[in-house]
C-alpha cells in the first residue's frame, strides 16, 4: 500500500512540475511577445522607412538594422542618428532585461581598402566584428546588462541579397540583433 501511495505522490508531483514548466515557457513567450510589440510600436518610423525589420520567431525576436543607418561605408563608429535608434531599442530592452541579446555584424563583399588597412582592419570579418562590438558597447552604455549581450562578426558570410548590385550590397551591410531565451 505504501508503494502505491508513493507512486501516486510521485506522479502528482511530476505532473505539477510539468504544469509549472509550461507556465514558465508561457511567461517567457509572453515576455518576448511584449518586447516585440514595444519594439514594433517604438521603432515604427524606422520600420516604415525600411531601415529596420523586426521579426517575431517562435522563441526569439530578430531585429535587422540596415548598415547604412548605423555606419558610414567602410566604418564602424555610429553617427548620432544611429545612436538614437539603438538607444530607443535599449530603453525598451534594458529596464527588466531577462533576454539574451546576440549582436551579429555583416558586411558586403567589397574588399577592404587602404584606409581601413591602416586602421588595422584587414578583412570584412574584422570590420563586421568591430561594428557588432560597437553596437554591443553602446547598448551596454544605455543600460543593457553586459552579461546578457554578446557580439559576433560574420564578414560577408550569409548574404541576404546579391552582392552584384549596389542595392544588394546595401542589404548585406547590416547588424542583426536576436533576443532569445532567458538570462536567468
Amino acid at each position: 500500500m505504501s508503494e502505491l501511495k508513493f507512486a501516486k505522490r510521485t506522479t502528482i508531483t511530476f505532473a505539477a512540475l510539468l504544469l509549472l514548466a509550461g507556465c514558465v515557457s508561457q511567461k517567457k513567450y509572453d515576455a518576448l511577445d511584449q518586447e516585440y510589440q514595444q519594439l514594433q510600436q517604438s521603432m515604427g518610423a524606422e520600420v516604415g522607412a525600411q531601415q529596420m525589420q523586426i521579426t517575431r520567431l517562435q522563441n526569439a525576436i530578430k531585429v535587422n538594422v540596415n548598415g547604412e543607418l548605423l555606419f558610414p561605408s567602410g566604418g564602424w563608429e555610429m553617427p548620432a542618428q544611429a545612436q538614437q535608434t539603438i538607444a530607443k531599442m535599449a530603453a525598451i530592452l534594458a529596464p527588466q532585461q531577462t533576454t539574451t541579446i546576440i549582436v551579429n555584424g555583416y558586411t558586403d563583399d567589397t574588399p577592404i581598402g587602404p584606409e581601413l588597412r591602416r586602421q588595422g582592419v584587414t578583412s570584412n570579418l574584422i570590420l563586421s566584428q568591430r561594428r557588432a562590438d560597437n553596437v554591443m558597447q553602446f547598448m551596454i552604455s544605455q543600460g543593457v546588462k553586459p552579461n546578457l549581450v554578446t557580439a559576433q562578426g560574420f564578414g560577408d558570410a550569409d548574404p541576404v541579397a546579391s552582392n552584384a548590385t549596389p542595392q544588394g550590397k546595401a542589404q548585406n551591410r547590416r547588424v542583426e540583433l536576436t533576443l532569445a531565451g532567458s538570462g536567468n
